[in-house]
């Protein structure tokens, strides 16, 4: 078998102190994994890989108590020893542990996201927890002490279009150099909130202004995307199959040992195998076969199918092509299973 020529293995060690409501990549219990987890999974993959990198969350960053020593682990187990941190943070830990922040900054990061639903009592709701939003506001005050710039995101739908003013207000107040706004990906609990053409007129004009920057467009149309009716009527007839695969995929690995590719939500459809189950081996080549039963309707079954079973003709949610797709595609296997 040919390695590939970059691997990217995720495991989620901690879980997340969220239950955020727009989340894709799902709700799942915490869980409480070991060092020696995250070495087996590296050592299983490292033979099919000429480049590892390795990761010990893919929910939220730094949630375990032992962050450094994972962070140490991680770089140890990587075939780069010296990777960046990414541009994500823990809000909770940003809150509770003085050193956290300090040490980001330590580690020479210079942006971090934080990501909005407008003001305190939506942020908290789509967020899940209680004190998310002073969480955050904390963060962002942290960041700027330590010479860290925060780059605010703001999820877009038709109940926090009407507090994205608010955003406006934190970009003033604390002088904000970056922020952007988008929709997200969808799920189905929030289809019928989705943002639609009528949504965009109502965006304030600053969060306008850096999302075109951000995303370097002229419109926000070309942010959001079009209206479903669109996107149904230019898929109803295709004939289109595609493979995922890929010689750099991203793998999540849950606290089960199921094992998933980084496409969409790591639901049953998407599930490759069981790293204490089966080897990496045979994990791999069901990815490269296209033999997860996502993969496979994607490989096999013509795009029109699909957006046939699942679409509405009539929807005006906005959506990027590629997330209607895969948003057509999780709802067609969650009615076949």
């Amino acid at each position: 078998m040919k390695p590939f020529k970059f691997l990217w293995i995720c495991l989620d060690m901690h879980g997340c102190p969220n239950r955020c409501l727009h989340c894709w990549l799902g709700h799942g219990a915490n869980s409480h994994m070991g060092e020696d987890d995250l070495r087996f999974m590296a050592e299983t993959f490292r033979p099919f890989a000429k480049e590892l990198k390795i990761s010990s969350w893919y929910r939220e960053p730094d949630f375990s108590d032992n962050y450094r020593q994972l962070w140490n682990l991680e770089n140890a187990l990587s075939t780069k020893k010296t990777k960046p941190h990414d541009e994500l943070m823990s809000i909770w830990r940003a809150a509770r542990d003085p050193g956290y922040v300090p040490w980001l900054a330590q580690l020479g990061l210079k942006k971090c996201q934080l990501s909005l639903f407008g003001g305190e009592a939506l942020t908290d709701k789509y967020t899940g927890r209680r004190g998310a939003y002073q969480d955050i506001l904390r963060s962002i005050e942290l960041l700027k002490k330590n010479g860290i710039a925060p780059r605010l995101q703001a999820f877009v739908n038709q109940e926090t279009i009407g507090e994205m003013s608010h955003i406006d207000e934190l970009i003033s107040f604390y002088n904000i150099e970056y922020a952007f706004a988008h929709q997200g990906t969808c799920v189905p609990k929030l289809y019928d909130l989705w943002p639609t053409l009528a949504t965009l007129e109502q965006m304030p004009p600053k969060l306008t202004a850096y999302s075109l920057k951000h995303w370097n467009v002229k419109s926000l149309n070309e942010i959001f995307g079009k209206p479903e009716a669109k996107l149904y009527q230019k898929f109803c007839d295709s004939n289109d199959t595609k493979s995922f695969v890929t010689d750099k995929p991203v793998f999540f690995i849950d606290r089960n040992w199921d094992v998933h590719p980084n496409i969409s939500a790591p639901e049953a459809h998407w599930r490759m195998g069981n790293l204490r189950h089966d080897n990496a081996q045979a994990v791999i080549e069901r990815y490269l076969n296209n033999s997860s039963p996502a993969q496979a309707v994607r490989h096999n079954k013509p795009l029109s199918e699909i957006v046939h079973a699942c679409g509405n003709p009539d929807g005006q949610g906005l959506f990027g092509q590629s997330d209607y797709i895969e948003y057509m595609l999780d709802r067609f296997c969650e009615r076949e299973s």
